[in-house]
């Protein structure tokens, strides 16, 4: 029975994941500020920002303004925000997340994750790429995963996390820590879309009872700034957004190839947090709970995977050399 219809998904411990929420990439304050209130507007309850973004602050006044004003409460959302790389220390993630907490304005999050496995030696709080003096990247050879993880469970014990989590990992990271913990991961998030569907993976963490979140859903055109930002080659980011078979199977439905591809994940029960700042963007991403794709249309969409990863972290020298690089497995 597809269930999918549902607002939610459940993480082991019980808690409730909206299906959909908002990415805040590359947002800044002020878009994020107009974004998150459309969002919230459109019926969105789940945000999902990080302190890498350095946008959370503007979240937090947001969210703050709806709960003032009585239109929500705080148990009806579902924030989620990371731990930057300049934090991969056990000492330091309490005090990146009560960073994060303050700017948020929030007691907790309801999910923390670790943003990448491997760590930078950042100088301070604001120091997130630190480059030497030959402008390379000051990477982190000494992080260690199991003790990381045993300071974000820290973090569930003292209140200001609900949920914890991770980012950006591989199926043998994501073991060792299965493996070790006390509290085991409740969410993973990834690159995840048609041409990328991550098969292998989804059923390793279906295995282990750990809910996937999509980022990128829609193939992210925003990683082409982002490249320009960084001075480095465009990627050739996928024009899934263009495919003819989801092309076919929108206007089957009278729906747009974004919905299509939304709906997709959502009925392979991974939660998507597609990123815009355009309202009617928005609010057309959440619009995908008035129908069904068909089990033939399903498997159409299933067979347009082409294991096209768009998010290497290549731009990021030194980093693919690093002993803890995601993506050199195949999952």
């Amino acid at each position: 029975m597809d269930n999918s219809h549902h607002l939610h998904l459940n993480l082991f411990n019980g808690q409730l994941i909206p299906r959909i929420g908002l990415g805040t990439w590359q947002c800044t304050p002020d878009e994020v500020k107009e974004a998150v209130n459309d969002a919230l507007e459109a019926g969105y309850r789940h945000i999902d920002t990080a302190y890498l973004y350095q946008n959370e602050a503007a979240i937090g006044e947001v969210i703050q303004e709806w709960i003032n004003s009585g239109k929500l409460k705080r148990e009806e959302l579902f924030i989620t925000t990371k731990l930057p790389f300049t934090g991969n220390k056990p000492e330091k993630v309490e005090h990146f997340l009560k960073l994060s907490l303050e700017n948020l304005k929030l007691d907790y999050v309801d999910l923390y994750l670790i943003h990448f496995p491997i760590g930078f030696r950042g100088e301070d709080d604001h120091d997130l790429f630190p480059r030497d003096e030959n402008g390379r990247l000051i990477l982190d050879f000494d992080s260690n995963m199991i003790t990381l993880w045993k300071a974000m469970e820290t973090q569930v014990e003292a209140g200001r996390a609900k949920a914890i989590g991770l980012s950006n990992f591989n199926s043998h990271q994501i073991e060792r820590i299965v493996q070790t913990s006390r509290i085991k991961p409740a969410n993973l998030q990834v690159e995840m879309h048609a041409y990328f569907q991550q098969k292998r993976l989804r059923a390793y963490c279906k295995k282990h009872d750990i809910v996937v979140c999509a980022y990128g859903p829609l193939g992210s055109k925003g990683r082409v700034d982002f490249s320009a930002r960084f001075g480095v080659p465009k990627p050739q980011v996928p024009d899934v957004l263009d495919d003819p078979v989801v092309a076919e199977i929108a206007n089957a439905h009278m729906k747009t190839s974004a919905q299509v591809l939304l709906r997709h994940l959502i009925q392979l029960n991974v939660v998507v947090i597609p990123k815009s700042v355009s309202q009617s963007r928005i609010r057309e991403n959440y619009e995908v709970f008035d129908f069904v794709l068909t089990a033939n249309e399903m498997e159409k969409l299933s067979q347009l995977d082409k294991n096209n990863r768009t998010f290497i972290f290549d731009e990021y020298d030194g980093v693919p050399d690093h002993p803890e690089y995601p993506f050199i497995i195949p999952y």
